[in-house]
């Protein structure tokens, strides 16, 4: 029996806690975003691939509210017309070309960047890329290179700059990750399970650091569904009706709104919180069928993706 009652105080004390945190969440569904942001004014903030699509239109989101920027993308030319963008309303900003499947291209950079602009602050792994072709028809360096990019690149840019917000006990990382991290499609093989370890990587990096007693270094984890850039041209569904195409404007606006909140995990729309909920709870073959309701298992077939000039 004595040995029963720490068992049952700890059981209680985790109820507690539960409870606890069911009622913050719930009050900051109540709260108003407005009321719950953060100021970071005056921040260094990095973001990669940055030339076009949700990178530049986050690098332009961060501009406004103030902080410094750090761009990086291997596009040269929409890396300069981004930076020329942040910098006719007075935005201050550095770019730097670099190619984040590199290990040592990264390291390399970002000694630069640390060298000539200093700590960074607020750094948000955004590159990505996409084959969109199927497993047997991947070649082994477009499957190596999807990984590098998706993946790797987010361990490299997070060993680079994580020490000095640990220093300081402050600062921000985010993942831009996707739905295809957490349900697998058709054609996608290689960038579905690289975005599924970019998502597991942030997850764990979260409990790393709450077990370290880092809790002023925050994480957050950006799931979006398909949005209108020219990164997934072509991709369509049969019933888009019921899964409409996100504009980029308004991802970008609820990245920033996640950041300047603290929030952990941001899944786009409203409604993949219950395709969660779907592919967990129930037997797997409804999440299947879903799939083939919104015709998101034959959406590939008309894949073009973005053009190498954009």
């Amino acid at each position: 029996m004595e040995g029963l009652l720490p068992k049952i105080w700890d059981f209680l004390v985790l109820l507690f806690l539960f409870m606890k945190d069911i009622f913050v969440a719930i009050c900051k569904v109540v709260v108003p975003a407005k009321f719950r942001k953060k100021s970071i004014s005056g921040q260094t903030v990095l973001v990669t691939g940055a030339g076009s699509g949700i990178g530049r239109l986050m690098a332009v989101r961060f501009a406004t509210q103030g902080c410094n920027l750090v761009i990086w993308d291997i596009n040269k030319e929409g890396l300069e017309e981004t930076a020329k963008f942040i910098q006719t309303f007075g935005g201050r900003v550095s770019s730097y070309i670099c190619d984040v499947s590199k290990r040592e291209t990264i390291y390399l950079v970002a000694a630069k960047v640390k060298v000539e602009v200093g700590d960074v602050d607020i750094l948000v792994n955004n590159a990505g890329i996409v084959t969109g072709k199927s497993f047997m028809e991947c070649q082994d360096t477009q499957i190596l290179r999807t990984f590098d990019v998706n993946a790797l690149a987010h361990f490299w840019t997070v060993k680079s700059f994580l020490p000095a917000m640990l220093f300081r006990n402050q600062g921000h990382i985010v993942t831009i990750a996707s739905m295809a991290g957490i349900v697998g499609n058709n054609k996608l093989a290689d960038y579905c399970s690289s975005k599924f370890a970019a998502l597991g990587f942030a997850e764990s990096l979260r409990e790393e650091l709450k077990t370290m007693g880092k809790g002023g270094v925050k994480t957050t984890v950006i799931c979006p569904s398909l949005i209108r850039t020219g990164m997934f041209k072509g991709f369509n569904l049969k019933n888009s009706w019921a899964l409409p195409d996100l504009e980029p404007e308004y991802v970008a606006d609820k990245i920033l709104e996640a950041i300047l909140t603290n929030q952990e995990i941001l899944l786009m729309p409203r409604v993949m919180y219950l395709a969660v909920i779907i592919k967990w709870v129930f037997p797997i073959r409804c999440a299947s069928r879903i799939l083939d309701f919104l015709g998101s298992n034959r959406g590939m077939e008309s894949f073009v993706g973005r053009a190498k000039t954009e």
